[in-house]
């Protein structure tokens, strides 16, 4: 599954990327946020609107604003 449609509320782990779908620079930066392999997060919220962006995603003690395409680039596993 990927974490663009992991349940809302439900723990897992990225365990893969697909960093040939992201620009460099976007690759870059979720890796310093913490979005890389191992990663346990949680989707806390999804946008209401047509594309449902973006979405909240608590990584450790952090909640960071992803798109949908970046959440869909990680293959995640329920822990």
């Amino acid at each position: 599954m990927t974490l663009d449609n992991l349940p809302i509320g439900r723990p897992a782990r990225i365990v893969a990327v697909d960093w040939s779908c992201l620009v460099d620079e976007e690759a870059q930066r979720l890796r310093a946020l913490g979005l890389d392999e191992g990663a346990r997060v949680s989707v806390c919220y999804r946008g209401v609107f047509g594309t449902r962006d973006p979405l909240a995603v608590t990584v450790g003690r952090m909640t960071v604003a992803l798109r949908r395409a970046h959440a869909g680039a990680m293959q995640v596993e329920a822990v």
